[in-house]
């Protein structure tokens, strides 16, 4: 609603949508005056500057914290603390240096750490989607193959309504399992995904403890967009593998998973000269893989993969141009620089970052799917907050 000026009113009850509390909370802020209301020329009751109620809402002076908040998600999953990373109480850092990916994920989804968890071939389901795969263009890139195998692995599973702990353990298992073997590449018999990953990445084979240490650091971060995006679908008991169609949707996003592809290039330009690669990036809006949302200082999954990077003789060439670019960038490099490093240490893909970051994710999403499904079905409903012509009454 607007006045005769540009400026646009919400009704008491608009405003208690838009906070989430009663009509007589409303007014109870407005007497104690943390609220202002108005009366309009012509109409009845009280109404509120809704420039105002956006200003209190995003200073959190209610005490909620509503800005951007639909409904307070409780995970048991990650804690992001003092610049530290934690799965169900262990230091993210920790775990990639002394166990695998597959005892992690198994972590996140039962609460087990279980260092003989492993996970085994599903060699019909790699033919079924490599028969799905050769019909897509060759150009097409790893991460949308990805979302057709997903797809493709829920139809022709009969049993993926089933949301049971248990059920969505063995789903995840299956999909990583699949997604890992149907890509092109080095074909290795083990029960460990980051040895049959490391072939498929383009260049040379990786660093196995490398990239372990990578997919444990990328598991899960606790309510990224994709996550949330996960969770939603969970919300509306999505089976998994629409679940993970959901995260692997808003991953591919250029402020998400593709992030590490813009610093790997980032870096290619950087090799020559480091000051003018940040100057053109700084002037086209900002340097990927520096900086973070939610860390303040530093990135705890850059500080473990950076570290070991230096010391490892793969990434000498790499890695004088990337303390260069840390130096000059006056901010602290994130996850996405140390990928980029990675791929640049052993001439892998361009988008080998997003793979890996999809599939280690893939096992926290199926994680938030767990802790959802336990959860009252279509909690996520966010009322919108109007702001177009009104109807005349």
């Amino acid at each position: 609603m607007a006045n005769g000026s540009d400026e646009r009113y919400l009704t008491t009850a608009e405003v208690a949508r838009r906070l989430g509390v009663k009509t007589e909370t409303v007014y109870a802020y407005a007497s104690r005056g943390m609220l202002r209301s108005t009366r309009l020329p012509g109409r009845r009751g009280s109404f509120f500057a809704q420039d105002e109620i956006d200003e209190f809402v995003a200073s959190g002076r209610d005490g909620r914290q509503l800005s951007g908040a639909v409904e307070r998600i409780r995970t048991e999953l990650t804690l992001l603390d003092d610049d530290l990373l934690f799965y169900r109480g262990h230091n993210a850092g920790e775990l990639a240096l002394t166990v695998s990916f597959e005892a992690v994920a198994k972590l996140l989804w039962t609460g087990e750490l279980d260092k003989t968890f492993n996970f085994r071939r599903y060699d019909r389901g790699v033919e079924t989607v490599r028969t799905a795969l050769a019909a897509l263009p060759p150009q097409t890139g790893t991460l949308d193959a990805m979302k057709v195998a997903v797809a493709v692995l829920g139809a022709v599973d009969p049993l993926r309504f089933d949301l049971t702990t248990p059920a969505v353990v063995r789903v995840g298992q299956r999909l990583i399992s699949v997604l890992v073997d149907a890509l092109p590449g080095d074909e290795v018999d083990s029960p460990l995904i980051a040895e049959r990953l490391a072939g498929k990445l383009g260049g040379r084979p990786i660093d196995l403890g490398l990239l372990n240490i990578a997919l444990v650091l990328l598991a899960d971060h606790d309510l990224a967009a994709s996550t949330v995006a996960a969770r939603v679908a969970a919300s509306a008991r999505a089976h998994p593998y629409a679940v993970v169609s959901a995260g692997l949707g808003a991953v591919d996003g250029r402020y998400h998973g593709v992030q590490s592809t813009l610093a790997y290039r980032f870096l290619a330009e950087a090799k020559d000269n480091p000051l003018r690669a940040i100057a053109e990036r700084q002037r086209a809006g900002g340097i990927p893989g520096f900086g973070h949302r939610v860390y303040q200082a530093h990135d705890p999954r850059a500080d473990v993969l950076i570290g070991l990077l230096r010391t490892h003789p793969d990434a000498d060439h790499v890695m004088g141009t990337v303390d260069a670019v840390i130096v000059a960038a006056d901010s602290f490099p994130n996850v996405d620089l140390a990928l980029a490093a990675l791929m640049h240490a052993y001439d892998l893909h361009p988008d080998a970052g997003e793979t890996i970051f999809a599939l280690a994710r893939t096992a926290g999403w199926l994680a938030h799917a767990i802790e959802e499904y336990r959860e009252p079905g279509l909690r996520f409903r966010p009322l919108g907050v109007y702001t177009g012509d009104r109807p005349e009454r």
